[in-house]
């Protein structure tokens, strides 16, 4: 009996996503486990692997092309069958459902359409398609994209193409990064027609979504907000002893991440999110960390920050940062966690607030470390300082659970020989 490959629900706020790359072609054999695609999101690149063993039969929505949560989108045939009984049974069900629904009052499923980039095309030939993520990357590698042929749908450019560039022979390694962004064509075009004195940069899905959740976060979850001022010379000289001897470099991030959880297990109650029928507290420790990238913020989750080594902690939070830089995140590690740093110290940035990530109950926002006189009771001294800004959901933590929460953060943060214990 053949398989039908269905758009899985990958973001719980988005009803579609995109086939970037499809890793199989008609005729292999699959595996239980096994990556079939590569799945763009506005936020990541997901593999989707397959539940079920068999040969890849075809594929029913193209590279470049979108489909709904459900939709099929390839066919797998077991050994028993051919690829051609496989692919018309498949077919065959995505007509009788068609036809279900029509029964039932419901509009039918709309026939498959050319990608859009399929029929621009046509139309403008010399036009190149991509994905944002795929702009970034060759960004990022200084790579021409003028000098690439697209192998996707209508000639899209795929991180594919990419990769099989990056690897040629023929490469110049002396080639300049070529910076351009979405919205160049339009503005060239308004420039043609009239002089303008701004450039439009087109929204990215991700730049959407950003917009969209903390819109929503701002108008929904009420905010509350404390401020506390850490005298951090303890912490500073510890990284640099850790660093001594550390196979993985140790940030002020990282100690201050490991603080943030020492924190939540210190005062349980403020580990939690808010549900519509609950406040759900959890044992475990998993933290957002703020990654800026091209076009925008990701925020991947670390687990159980608790239980981490601060080296351990460190390797982590650096891998998930590189991999957020360059589209590499799993859509898991951006989901989940009940609370979130950021940190703009390294700008400068002397303090901020932040809005907070639903569902989490709160975020940290760190400010940059600077000397600065301290009263030490009758006496002024200079010592490192640090500010840091506490935004709180009052849905899921009272004042006086976050006044907690921030206490033992800064006790941790002054006396940080505890986050090795």
């Amino acid at each position: 009996m053949a398989h039908a490959l269905r758009m899985p629900a990958i973001a719980a706020d988005s009803a579609q996503a995109a086939i970037q790359t499809w890793l199989v072609q008609p005729g292999e054999q699959v595996e239980v486990g096994q990556p079939v695609a590569e799945i763009e999101t506005e936020k990541a690149v997901v593999d989707y692997e397959s539940e079920h063993g068999g040969v890849f039969a075809g594929l029913l929505v193209a590279e470049g092309q979108s489909a709904t949560v459900g939709q099929v989108i390839g066919v797998l045939a077991e050994a028993s069958e051919s690829v051609e009984e496989a692919m018309r049974a498949v077919r065959g069900e995505v007509v009788d459902l068609d036809r279900d629904a029509e029964r039932a009052g419901a509009p039918a499923a709309p026939a498959p359409a050319p990608a859009p980039e399929q029929a621009a095309a046509q139309d403008h030939p010399s036009r190149r398609f991509m994905s944002p993520l795929v702009r970034r990357l060759a960004r990022e590698k200084g790579i021409d994209l003028s000098r690439i042929d697209g192998s996707g749908p209508g000639g899209r450019i795929v991180r594919r193409d990419l990769d099989r560039y990056d690897a040629s022979p023929h490469r110049d390694s002396a080639e300049p990064v070529v910076a351009r962004v979405d919205g160049d064509a339009a503005a060239a075009k308004a420039h043609d027609e009239a002089p303008v004195a701004y450039t439009e940069v087109e929204h990215t899905p991700m730049r959407r979504l950003i917009a969209r959740r903390l819109t929503e976060s701002k108008q929904h979850v009420p905010h509350f907000y404390l401020r506390a001022e850490c005298e951090v010379s303890a912490l500073t000289e510890l990284r640099r002893r850790i660093n001594q001897s550390s196979p993985t470099p140790v940030t002020i991030n990282d100690l201050v991440v490991k603080a943030a959880a020492g924190a939540l297990r210190a005062v349980p109650a403020a580990n939690a999110i808010w549900t519509e029928t609950a406040v759900r507290v959890f044992s475990t420790v998993d933290i957002g960390i703020a990654v800026a990238v091209e076009g925008g913020l990701m925020t991947p989750v670390v687990r159980d920050v608790g239980s981490m080594p601060i080296s351990v902690l460190a390797a982590a939070t650096r891998d998930l940062t590189e991999r957020a830089r360059t589209g590499r995140l799993h859509q898991r590690e951006l989901e989940g966690g009940t609370f979130a740093v950021t940190n703009l110290g390294m700008f400068g940035v002397q303090e901020f607030t932040a809005i907070i990530n639903p569902p989490h109950a709160g975020i940290l926002a760190v400010g940059t470390i600077a000397r600065r006189p301290v009263v030490d009771g009758d006496d002024v001294r200079p010592a490192d300082t640090m500010t840091v800004t506490l935004s709180v959901d009052h849905r899921t933590l009272d004042g006086a659970t976050a006044a907690a929460w921030l206490s033992a953060f800064v006790e941790l943060i002054e006396d940080p020989v505890r986050l090795l214990i």
